[in-house]
C-alpha cells in the first residue's frame, strides 16, 4: 500500500522529493532556506554550522530514465549540488546528493550535451539504467553528506 508512487501526478512526486530532501538534510542538522521562486535552476540553500552555503537542485525521476539540467541554470561550481530522488514503485525513494563539478568531465553516465545548431539548450545530464547505477552508487546521500559538515571533520 505504501510507495504507489503511480498514484501522485507529477507535481505532486516533485513536491514529495523537494520535501523529501530538505527533510534529509535537516535530519543531517542543516539549517535549510526555501527559495521563494525557482526560476534559477536552485530549490533551496542549505547550510551545515559555520560551513558555505550549498544551493541544491533537487530532480525526481520514477523508474530509470534521463534526468537533465540546463546548463544556463545549473553552472558548474563548487557549493552546487544535484540531489536526485528515484521512485520505483513499491519502495522507499532512492536518494543521490551529486556535486554538479562531477560534470566536469562527462562520461557515458554524467552526459554533457550542447545541441549545437540545434533548438535544445545545452544540457547535463545523468543516464539512469540498470547498467550505470554501480556508478551512481558512490553519490548515495549518505556518503556525500557527511563531508559537508566542517564540524564532524
Amino acid at each position: 500500500m505504501r510507495y504507489q508512487w503511480d498514484k501522485l501526478n507529477t507535481q505532486q512526486v516533485g513536491a514529495y522529493a523537494e520535501y523529501y530532501v530538505k527533510m534529509e538534510f535537516t535530519m543531517y542538522g542543516f539549517q535549510v532556506y526555501t527559495t521563494e521562486v525557482d526560476d534559477r535552476g536552485i530549490d533551496f540553500v542549505c547550510r551545515h554550522g559555520t560551513g558555505p552555503f550549498l544551493t541544491i537542485q533537487v530532480k525526481s525521476v520514477r523508474g530509470l530514465n534521463y534526468v537533465f539540467l540546463p546548463k544556463h541554470k545549473f553552472e558548474l561550481n563548487p557549493t552546487l549540488f544535484l540531489s536526485l530522488v528515484i521512485f520505483t514503485q513499491g519502495q522507499a525513494p532512492d536518494l543521490f546528493l551529486i556535486p554538479s563539478e562531477h560534470w566536469r568531465t562527462p562520461d557515458a553516465v554524467f552526459v554533457s550535451r550542447d545541441y549545437e545548431n540545434r533548438k535544445s539548450a545545452p544540457e547535463w545530464g545523468v543516464n539512469l539504467a540498470v547498467k550505470n547505477l554501480p556508478e551512481l552508487e558512490q553519490f548515495r546521500f549518505e556518503e556525500q553528506v557527511l563531508p559537508l559538515m566542517p564540524e564532524i571533520q
